[in-house]
């Protein structure tokens, strides 16, 4: 159980040393911004243990928090259970080794990651996963989320990254609008979702490597040109066998996952991103009765600025759609089919630059070898609002008419209230 007190215990800690000299935030940050930003936090705890910039390190992190209140529907089976509680803390050090030992166009990043929760999702009996924070148990884990070194080549034209890393920074990443890495103090996001499908497209749920699970293995990106760019990454597969890799070391045992993404970015008439992937897992998988000699999908995602409006302010308000494709031919995997979508509004509100609102919708066809319903529908809206500086609360409000895991129940509605600090 994630008791309030520790909730407010890191609270406490963390808000401080946000709040000293910190600088101001862009608008809008990811949900889970430990499932999509390479960098996390924004380097202040660095700056508050006096670490000069000019030495070429950095330290950050995150902690999160969040209750949840099962509405209506769900299951009974576990106590009657309305409420769980998670808390996510990570604890990032990256070194631009140019800077620390003069090896050129080179650097380094390690992370810790220590999270402890509830089964939210299972309660619920959402496949999708309408809190992206808990995934497969153990739900209260300590492990060593990144070991990583990137080497740049032909000016920054090629790049290698390889070690233990998180491939959904790399691939499938809708709501990083840019596709080159972003070591900004902020860190904004196409929307501020919570739901698991935001983070990572559901046909590659159980295949791909990411949050919490990271994985070995390397990425090649060639960006020839500034807006566009091609990702190639090959990791540890294991994970589709029901190994948990954020808890172990590399394996090598003929299980592996090869993806490949191509994207373009554009800024006129509005800015935009558009990608295109496709994935290939092997090994003997199984699910119950059911058998993969491997397997693979193709997945396509893009985000565009709908509609700016002129400010004389640094932050514009504008509004902003994204939407996310999906599919595999995989017997075993729980989901073969995706399609999710869903608005942002950035600095709308008066007085509120860096306040964000926004919906979702995603949509899965199940595992019919797994599961009695043919799909399963998800809604999801959030205000996210800036406390001060760094430091953010979203109040969010799930829907999910039929949830996949519980064939007898329907109309499930969740109340999430989500603390964020970064530092």
């Amino acid at each position: 159980m994630v008791h309030a007190r520790l909730i407010f215990i890191f609270t406490c800690l963390f808000a401080k040393m946000a709040l000293i000299h910190a600088e101001e935030a862009s608008y809008g940050i990811s949900g889970n911004p430990g499932a999509v930003n390479i960098l996390t936090g924004t380097g202040e705890l660095g700056n508050l243990l006096q670490i000069p910039k000019s030495s070429g390190f950095r330290l950050g992190g995150l902690w999160m928090g969040d209750y949840n209140a099962l509405l209506s529907g769900g299951d009974g089976t576990h106590h009657n259970r309305r409420w769980t509680g998670n808390s996510l803390f990570i604890l990032d050090l990256s070194i631009d080794l140019q800077k620390a030992v003069g090896w050129n166009n080179a650097f380094f990043g390690a992370e810790f990651l220590q999270f402890n929760g509830q089964p939210t999702n299972a309660d619920v009996g959402v496949v999708q996963g309408y809190n992206s924070l808990p995934g497969a148990p153990p739900l209260n884990r300590s492990e060593l989320y990144q070991l990583w070194i990137r080497q740049e080549f032909l000016d920054n034209k090629l790049s290698v990254r390889i070690g233990k890393t998180v491939p959904t920074y790399h691939f499938n990443n809708v709501s990083k609008p840019v596709p080159k890495e972003n070591p900004a103090i902020s860190i904004p996001s196409v929307s501020g979702l919570i739901y698991t499908p935001i983070f990572v497209n559901t046909t590659l749920l159980g295949a791909i490597g990411g949050y919490y699970n990271s994985v070995y293995g390397f990425v090649i990106t060639i960006a020839p040109i500034k807006q566009a760019y091609i990702n190639i990454g090959v990791f540890d597969g294991n994970l589709a066998r029901g190994v948990q890799t954020g808890l172990t070391g590399p394996h090598f045992n003929g299980y592996y996952f090869s993806i490949i993404e191509g994207g373009y970015g554009w800024t006129s008439p509005k800015p935009g991103i558009a990608a295109i992937g496709g994935w290939y897992q092997s090994g003997l998988l199984e699910s119950g009765s059911q058998k993969d000699h491997g397997t693979g999908g193709v997945y396509a995602f893009g985000s565009q600025a709908l509609w700016i409006k002129e400010s004389y302010t640094t932050n514009k308000g504008n509004i902003s759609g994204f939407f996310q494709l999906g599919w595999n031919n995989s017997k075993t995997l729980p989901m073969n089919l995706f399609v999710g979508m869903g608005l942002t509004a950035f600095a709308l509100v008066q007085k509120r630059p860096n306040d964000s609102f926004g919906v979702g919708v995603a949509w899965s066809r199940l595992n019919p070898h797994t599961f009695s319903r043919y799909s399963e529908w998800m809604f999801q809206g959030y205000y996210q609002a800036q406390v001060y500086s760094s430091i953010y609360f979203q109040p969010v409000l799930s829907y999910i008419p039929n949830p996949g895991a519980h064939p007898t129940k329907s109309n499930v509605v969740a109340f999430t209230g989500r603390l964020t600090v970064l530092f």
